[in-house]
């Protein structure tokens, strides 16, 4: 079958905060600009996930009136504790002073943004922009003269062999005279584009962490609405591995708790999952959990490189946004409101663009807009804290951030960097300690799988694998008597494991079933030979209220 195509002036790849902003903003400023979004997702926010702790700057710009309409930030921040973890049993609250201003979150408000999201999703389509859930960006198109034509959505109905099936239904094209790439950190087609045109060319590599998230139900008695809760230290300090974790209370005696994972850990033995269930132990946190009913839970990776790891945001026909880009602010522990307005930007100048007939070319002039918002001079000011963390560990890295932020005002002369990537920081696996995991308790701690089951992960089953291998024999024959094969450990869903058959040979088994999307394989596999690729479209988690 030949694939049909739309023509629009601009589409958007992701119903997330940078997309649904820019989305909103273009037809602001011109009714007449055609804009439709595509989400790979079942429906808008259902693959959306973070803390979240919402900074609302770009949200009183996009929308001065939000509260009139209706917009779901209901719990206010009431009150800020930061901890250090010593140990399993012990811990020091730290003092407000200090404490760096940018981790206060006075006016600041707990929030569902997956809601959130489905909240901009409706003010978009009341300002006439055309969101289509359920179908994923598959493919960039491009023109005779190698700029951005737009996308393809994913041909439906493929088999796991790769036959049509009687339900085969190729893909759409949708033409654009600009296409917004807002997928999210380590967007599909993202890394496509860095890759093509070298957007990272002279750049430091970007850095990443996994967030694993679980949404609590709680007796009244543990809640305490408004309150956020941040720590550090244990339990990955046990493994010299950095990171941090939340605990935020919403409404509804609802809470929710989570733990970053920096994925520059360099021992193969730990297990991002299993250290958020260790956590959840700690006497400071199950304080709150004890007697409560878990009822969701997700993870994604997040971009924590700061500017200088950001790619270069241009190329002939489009703009990669968002997190995509690297936009989210690690030392704030916030990516959604610097998301947000990259996405405004960028509807302005398409719309200047688009009003001067132009089509296709190269923005150049967002770099200097974007660099003159308040977003990128944020991200400057703070652009050294996730470095210090990464050279120095965690406790070096706080006095550090100490120094840069309370004292210096986050205008040290200098810029700190790790240039050496995430997948090659792992050292061999006989080199490193193994963790000691409990088994689960069944109400603090879980396994994956009743964990994956609270995502509401579903695929269909007879498809391509989505979770692609560059050569099948390296897991087996490289990554296992080098790394032991970490996959088995830092995916949070259960979707790798190493399986001995009859006779003592093993393979590498992928249950691409169970995945979350949350691109941690294709980030941290020490011989990047793992490519996540979009499934078929609606595929994946579909997150309530996270």
């Amino acid at each position: 079958m030949e694939r049909e195509y739309m023509e629009y002036d601009v589409v958007i790849v992701g119903a997330g905060p940078s997309g649904l902003a820019a989305a909103c903003r273009i037809r602001q400023l011109d009714e007449n600009v055609s804009v439709c979004v595509v989400e790979k997702g079942s429906e808008v926010g259902a693959h959306i996930l973070s803390g979240a702790v919402f900074e609302p700057t770009a949200l009183n710009e996009l929308f001065p009136d939000w509260k009139e309409k209706g917009a779901p930030l209901n719990t206010p921040v009431s009150g800020d504790d930061v901890y250090v973890l010593r140990s399993a049993e012990k811990a020091i609250k730290v003092p407000g002073f200090f404490v760096p201003g940018t981790v206060h979150n006075e006016g600041n408000y707990i929030v569902s943004l997956g809601n959130l999201c489905r909240w901009l999703a409706e003010q978009a389509e009341n300002l006439g922009v055309e969101i289509f859930p359920g179908f994923a960006a598959a493919e960039i198109l491009y023109r005779e003269d190698g700029s951005i034509k737009g996308i393809a959505t994913g041909d439906m109905g493929i088999s796991a062999a790769g036959e049509q099936k009687d339900t085969y239904m190729p893909g759409m094209e949708l033409h654009a005279k600009y296409t917004l790439f807002c997928e999210g950190c380590r967007g599909h087609l993202g890394k496509q584009l860095i890759a093509r045109f070298g957007l990272d060319r002279d750049r430091e590599p970007q850095h990443y962490g996994i967030g694993i998230k679980e949404l609590w139900k709680v007796p009244a008695e543990r809640h305490q609405q408004g309150l956020v809760l941040h720590s550090l230290g244990w339990p990955l300090a046990e493994t010299g591995t950095t990171g941090g974790s939340f605990l935020y209370h919403l409404e509804d005696n609802q809470v929710v708790v989570g733990l970053i994972t920096d994925l520059a850990y360099d021992n193969p033995h730990v297990s991002p999952f299993d250290e958020f269930q260790r956590y959840k132990h700690h006497p400071v946190i199950k304080q709150y959990l004890e007697g409560g009913e878990r009822i969701a839970y997700g993870a994604r990776a997040i971009t924590k490189g700061g500017p200088q790891s950001q790619p270069k945001m241009t190329f002939p026909g489009g703009l990669i946004l968002g997190d995509n880009a690297g936009t989210l602010n690690f030392a704030k522990i916030k990516g959604s409101h610097t998301a947000m307005k990259s996405g405004m930007v960028a509807a302005e100048t398409v719309v200047e663009a688009l009003a001067a007939q132009r089509s296709g070319d190269e923005l150049n002039e967002f770099t200097e807009r974007y660099q003159s918002s308040w977003a990128y001079r944020e991200l400057v000011t703070q652009r050294n804290i996730g470095a210090a963390q990464h050279k120095w560990g965690y406790l070096l890295g706080s006095a550090y951030a100490f120094i840069d932020l309370k004292l210096l005002g986050g205008k040290a002369p200098w810029t700190l960097s790790d240039p050496k990537p995430d997948h090659a920081q792992m050292k061999p696996a006989a080199q490193c300690k193994k963790p000691d995991y409990p088994k689960p308790d069944g109400k603090l701690s879980f396994d994956k799988l009743s964990s994956v089951f609270l995502s509401n992960t579903n695929h269909e089953e007879d498809q391509r694998c989505h979770l692609q291998l560059v050569d099948p024999t390296v897991p087996i024959d490289k990554n296992l008597p080098l790394y032991d094969e970490p996959a088995q450990r830092y995916c949070p869903a259960g979707v790798y494991e190493v399986v001995e058959a009859e006779g003592g040979e093993k393979r590498f088994q992928i249950n691409a079933q169970n995945c979350v999307h949350c691109k941690t394989c294709d980030i941290k596999d020490p011989s990047q030979n793992i490519t996540w690729v979009t499934p078929e479209g609606a595929g994946g988690p579909n997150y309530p209220n996270m």
